[in-house]
């Protein structure tokens, strides 16, 4: 998908590989299957295996990859000799020139056995809105609709709509018209937890409403 010269590319579940003229950032690495070792920036939004998995880390960097991660991901990544930049909720870092502002990220209504959140607000998982080459670009994280959506700015939204334990189709779409970007682009699926459907659901769900690219994987 381009979009003024962003060329955003979908690899597997939360993973996107975001091109533009001086620099490539990937997001949530997991299941990754080719070689790419290309990356100035690695975003992650939390601790979960499929969001840091080490192997496909391990496909995406080289000497200069910078990691991004919210400060319970140190011990996961120390075996990566990389520079590293550890972040908090509702923080703002230049990182290699990309501005990165970090926005919560988290459940409301996903709630395990024990009645407690699969994704709980006080553990600081992110997610991030960063701008590259003047396109401002919002990666979720695990979350549900929250409040604080509705101050978000973004050109470009990347929403989970597996549901289980992110945001189903319906919830998606409604946190999607509140945060109004000009593109919405389905994700968590495909890898495990949900499939396609939930993300042509979303999408049917937002029909003449808003501009929705359900992308093809890259990674095959």
């Amino acid at each position: 998908m381009i979009f003024q010269k962003i060329n955003i590319e979908w690899l597997h579940h939360a993973c996107f590989r975001v091109n533009g003229k001086n620099s490539i950032i990937y997001t949530d690495p997991y299941k990754i299957k080719n070689n790419y070792n290309d990356a100035d920036l690695i975003i992650i939004t939390h601790d979960h295996y499929d969001h840091l998995e080490s192997e496909s880390i391990k496909k995406l960097i080289n000497d200069k990859t910078v990691l991004v991660a919210p400060k319970d991901c140190q011990i996961l990544l120390n075996e990566f000799k990389n520079d590293k930049v550890f972040v908090s909720p509702n923080e703002i870092k230049i990182v290699k020139d990309i501005t990165i502002k970090t926005v919560p990220s988290y459940n409301v209504n996903k709630f395990n056995e024990k009645g407690i959140a699969f994704h709980p607000k006080e553990k600081g998982n992110v997610g991030y809105i960063f701008i590259i080459d003047n396109v401002r670009i919002y990666i979720a994280g695990d979350t549900d609709n929250i409040p604080e959506m509705e101050s978000f700015k973004t050109d470009i939204a990347l929403l989970p709509v597996s549901g289980i334990y992110v945001m189903t189709p319906k919830e998606a779409a409604e946190s999607a018209l509140k945060i109004n970007p000009k593109i919405a682009v389905p994700m968590h699926y495909g890898s495990g937890i949900g499939t396609e459907k939930e993300a042509q659901e979303f999408k049917k769900l937002l029909l003449n409403k808003l501009e929705v690219e359900v992308l093809t994987s890259i990674d095959k």
